[in-house]
């Protein structure tokens, strides 16, 4: 075997393994986001801290990493109900829609009142 061989065989390999055999080209960065952010990726971990088994503290972290269509299609969706996020949870937080609802059970209740009476 010759040193010519050698660096044929491993420029071959490389050419390969860069391909993944497919034909296709690595995956980027944003490639791989893309893919996270349409799959969504969940990071969950515990920390716990023990003074002779008695639990002092205890840390639940979940991380979820998604699109806001992926987070939807599994029915995440805080974010629509956060005042601070969502001018219609801003509106129901001031009490607008409780305000047009008790008007219209108002009126509905005078309406039924009045045909009651006849």
């Amino acid at each position: 075997m010759t040193q010519g061989d050698i660096v044929s065989a491993s420029a071959g390999a490389a050419q390969a393994y860069g391909t993944g055999g497919g034909g296709r080209e690595p995956a980027s960065l944003g490639d791989i986001l893309e893919r996270i952010l349409d799959k969504g990726l969940v990071i969950a971990g515990d920390i716990r801290v023990n003074l002779l088994d008695i639990e002092l503290l205890t840390i639940k972290l979940r991380l979820v990493i998604a699109s806001l269509q992926t987070a939807k299609e599994v029915g995440i969706d805080w974010w629509v109900n956060d005042p601070w996020l969502s001018a219609d949870a801003a509106r129901r937080a001031d009490g607008q829609d409780l305000q047009e609802e008790n008007r219209r059970l108002r009126a509905r209740v005078s309406e039924l009142e009045a045909g009651d009476g006849q």
